[in-house]
């Protein structure tokens, strides 16, 4: 396309549906987007859009159109996030992904690197996608589970967070305790919703329950985890949260099959820069103070 401008003005139509609105976002009179989307229409020989009286409607023309535009101006703000990150001061935006389920973990960690950093301000986003550090779409990353493998991401080792089976008092008073795994008939549990899970603990139990005893699924560890201290059923719950609960009874002790490795992983382009540096070595120095989890 000759003139991006067209095509930004296009997407931002598209999104909010009225001249007006367009307008007020791009910082421009509402005749230069009228003017934007008539230019783009000639050019291309196409409507995109059909006009009417509350707005604006993307035509199939259009939509093709604007998928791609919103890719690219993703890209545009990934790649605006991605260069802010380089500079040699620890301050701007820090923005960390993790896997759910740890913020417990994680957010004291950066309010304390904000109190050390005051000039930093932090983003810490959780979500089932995983998040691209190549297009700069965070800074630092928290995974689970296998080593990523893409060439340009620099991965380490963080902590191995052990995992037990649990049940609360509750659910202990009414069907007792399984003294081993051959005592798991006539049992309720709790597991995540997926077969698929990429949690060793969540495959296990699928592989050494019977389907029908599985009685209470999640995909938010969050929401599991609740649901174990509820009663529901028995479940995996962290060690140093479980073992600390006085109303959560031990079922089976943590074993090494149920281990999840977390690991730090970073772009190449941005791990030498001075404030994931910073960041990177606090967070590992608080990492020695989570016991129950190596």
């Amino acid at each position: 396309m000759e003139n991006w401008d067209e095509v930004r003005t296009a997407y931002q139509v598209a999104r909010l549906g009225t001249v007006s609105g367009a307008a007020e976002v791009l910082g421009v009179h509402h005749a230069t987007v009228i003017r934007h989307i008539d230019a783009l229409e000639k050019r291309l020989g196409e409507k995109l859009f059909q006009r009417h009286a509350r707005g604006y409607t993307a035509t199939e023309s259009g939509r093709d159109l604007l998928a791609v535009a919103q890719t690219t101006e993703e890209q545009f703000a990934h790649l605006v996030s991605r260069i802010r990150g380089q500079g040699e001061t620890v301050s701007g935006e820090l923005v960390v992904t993790s896997i759910s389920g740890i913020a417990d973990l994680l957010t004291p960690v950066m309010t304390s690197f904000q109190a050390a950093w005051p000039e930093v301000r932090v983003r810490f986003l959780t979500d089932m996608r995983v998040f691209r550090l190549d297009y700069g779409e965070a800074h630092v990353a928290i995974r689970a589970g296998d080593a990523p493998e893409e060439p340009d991401n620099v991965v380490q080792p963080l902590v191995r967070i052990k995992t037990g089976l649990y049940a609360a008092k509750s659910y202990v008073a009414r069907y007792g305790v399984p003294t081993s795994e051959a005592g798991f008939e006539g049992h309720r549990f709790v597991c995540a919703d997926t077969e698929t899970t990429r949690a060793p603990f969540h495959r296990w139990l699928r592989a050494n329950v019977r389907s029908d005893q599985i009685t209470y699924t999640a995909t938010e560890p969050a929401a599991l985890e609740q649901a174990v201290r509820l009663g529901a059923g028995i479940g995996f719950l962290s060690a140093f949260r479980g073992a600390s609960d006085c109303d959560m009874v031990e079922i089976l002790p943590p074993r090494d099959e149920w281990e999840a490795p977390l690991r730090i992983v970073t772009h190449v382009d941005l791990h030498r820069t001075r404030k994931v540096q910073a960041f990177l070595t606090h967070l590992k120095d608080a990492a020695k103070d989570w016991k129950l989890c190596r």
